[in-house]
């Protein structure tokens, strides 16, 4: 009797997995953008959280306050990071049926 069981949940896991594999490559193809400083910084990351396009407006640069500057790219940054892994997480949900497993993405 537990044998039929262990076997099924197994096949369930397997097929979990098999999911989420095609899910993180598909992930790996969406993005979320942000910006910053009312639009003149823009960021973009993918759902593997990396960046791939930093965009920053001709009025964003003040050579006597680069500090600003930072200070904006940081903020973009952080939030397409914080975006994506949202992303990432509500779209993972959809197969774990929300399940927490730690670690598991």
């Amino acid at each position: 009797m537990m044998g039929g069981n262990m076997n099924k949940m197994m096949k369930q896991v397997q097929k979990m997995q098999a999911e989420m594999a095609k899910m993180q490559e598909e992930l790996g193809n969406r993005t979320v953008e942000t910006t910053a400083g009312g639009g003149v910084i823009s960021v973009v990351a993918n759902g593997k959280q990396e960046i791939v396009a930093i965009q920053i407006k001709p009025e964003a640069v003040d050579p006597e306050d680069v500090e600003m500057l930072q200070d904006l790219v940081l903020a973009a940054v952080n939030d397409a990071l914080k975006k994506s892994q949202e992303m990432v997480a509500k779209e993972m949900s959809k197969i774990t049926g929300g399940l927490n497993i730690p670690g598991l993405f």
